[in-house]
Parts: structure tokens; sequence; C-alpha cells
């Protein structure tokens, strides 16, 4: 692969959440910083809804390495289209059960005394729900009622929900209001824009070993941008075409060609015309016409 050819310690595009590359950007700092302060008051549920390939998962699994210590018992569940019952296993599992026997009221009722025990020795518990749009409806209501447990002065846990914007459609059935009304933070992750594109790429060249100025040229990332729509795992996959096509050439530098090439092998993904060019261009087009109808107007 590339990686010496361009002096780099490891690849810096791959698709699998490394949170070594976690985005420095303002949107996911703000997120992070949002869940753990939620976290601390001791608030519910919080909620986090970012468009596919912006950087959910990452953000995941940044905060369970956050959470790791003294103070909290995480929770994990990647894959929550799960059956309220599985559910409630998994989660059981997250926290040091064993319930390959239990039925429904036995299992709540070990979930609740594993709680306690854990509240006496000072732990908060946070579960975390990664693709949390595919929870079925009567799963979402078994995971309302599992925050019913609770001692007199706090819940006995804390959940933390990522999604796609279905997970807001999912929500805001009236099914499901009660569980709405617990979500007190919510967060919106963004796209990026040119600027932070650039920035963003510049970082994790950096954070794979790259000791130079810039090994993307400022048409490379502009390009990449546009193309991208400032969508993160986009970038990652152009950014990582782009290097491939430099280094089949031998350059030392990704410039708008190399990126050009990623482009044209990247399915769904193009250079959004400039609308002012076709402005312009059809104000051109009609000012020929206009000539081309006088002209002849003038010579009948």
């Amino acid at each position: 692969m590339y990686t010496e050819h361009f002096g780099l310690s490891e690849l810096p595009f791959t698709l699998t959440p490394n949170t070594h590359f976690f985005l420095n950007m303002p949107t996911h700092h703000e997120a992070l910083n949002l869940i753990m302060v939620a976290l601390a008051g001791g608030d519910g549920f919080v909620k986090v809804v970012g468009e596919v390939g912006t950087g959910k998962t990452l953000l995941c699994r940044k905060l369970l390495n956050a959470l790791e210590g003294d103070e909290y018992v995480t929770a994990y569940i990647p894959n929550p289209y799960l059956s309220p019952d599985e559910f409630r296993k998994s989660f059981a599992k997250e926290i040091g059960l064993e319930v390959s026997d239990l039925e429904h009221f036995d299992l709540l009722d070990a979930i609740n005394h594993r709680l306690i025990e854990l509240a006496q020795a000072k732990l908060k518990v946070v579960l975390l729900v990664d693709e949390a749009q595919a929870i079925p409806e009567e799963t979402v209501e078994a995971l309302r009622l599992l925050t019913n447990l609770e001692t007199e002065s706090a819940k006995l846990f804390q959940v933390v929900l990522f999604g796609q914007p279905e997970l807001d459609d999912l929500l805001s059935k009236k099914s499901l209001r009660q569980l709405l009304q617990r979500i007190t933070f919510s967060y919106q992750l963004s796209h990026l824009d040119h600027e932070a594109v650039e920035h963003y790429i510049n970082q994790r060249i950096q954070r794979a070993g790259f000791k130079g100025m810039s090994l993307f040229k400022h048409d490379a990332a502009r390009k990449i941008a546009q193309a991208s729509c400032g969508t993160p795992r986009l970038i990652n996959i152009l950014s990582h075409k782009a290097l491939m096509a430099a280094y089949g050439k031998g350059d030392l530098k990704v410039d708008g060609n190399h990126v050009s090439r990623a482009i044209e092998d990247t399915e769904g993904v193009s250079i959004p015309r400039n609308p002012k060019v076709l402005v312009w261009g059809s104000i051109g087009l009609l000012f020929t016409v206009t000539i081309i109808f006088v002209y002849l107007g003038i010579h009948k």
C-alpha cells in the first residue's frame, strides 16, 4: 500500500471507527461535551442524531473510552434490532449478569438487583445504543419501562441514543411520546464545511504519521469537500482513493486530478455544478438566441 511512499505509519482513511482519528471538529466536541455534562447531571435520556456517515459510531466509541474508569459502568448495544426480551438480556449481559435461564419477571428482578448493587457501590450505569433508529417500537417501550427502575433520589441507569434522522421520526410517534418527553438533551451532528474538510484531512494525515506541511493540495481538498458534501465517511473514501491514484503515478502530493479519478471511481459521488455557471450559461444562450432572431428580422 502507499503508506511507505508518503511517509505514513498507518492508513489514515480507513472506514473502521478508530478513536485515534476522532474528529477534531467543533460539532463533535460539542456533542461529546454535551453528553458528558448530561451524564454528570444524572439526566435520563440523551439523543444524538446525524445523517449516514457523519461519525456517530466514532463518537459513540469515543464516549465509551471517556467513560472508562472508576465512576461509570457502560453497556453498549451496537445493533438494537431486537425484541424486548432480547434487548433486556443484552443489557443484562452488558452489566455483568448471566441471564440465559431467566424468564421475563426473574430477568427484570435480576437487572433491578444488579443496578441497585452498582448504585450502592457509587457507580453510574450508562447504556449506549448505536443505530437507535432500528429499534422496534415495542422495544423502545420496553426500554422506557426499564428506565423506571430507580431509587428514591436517582435513576439507576442513563441512556444515550445514537441514530440517523429516522430516529426522530420513530420517537415522534404518539405511542412513544412518554419516552420523547424524557429526552433532556439532544444534539444534531452537522456536515463539515469546506474549511473544516481540509482541516479534517490534514488532521488524519498527521495522526497517521505524516511529517510534512500538507500532503493534499488545496484544490484537492476543495474537490473532496464539494463531492462529499462534508460527510466524513465519503471524505475518507475519496481521500483514500486519491492517495492510491497519486501513489500509482509516483506523485508525492495529491492534487485535483487525483481526486477527480477518485470521484469517477466512486458510485453516487460527483462535483455539484456551480449554480452561478448555470445561470450565466443560460443568460449567454438567451443573448445568443436573441441576436439571431434580431438578425433574421433585419434581413427579411
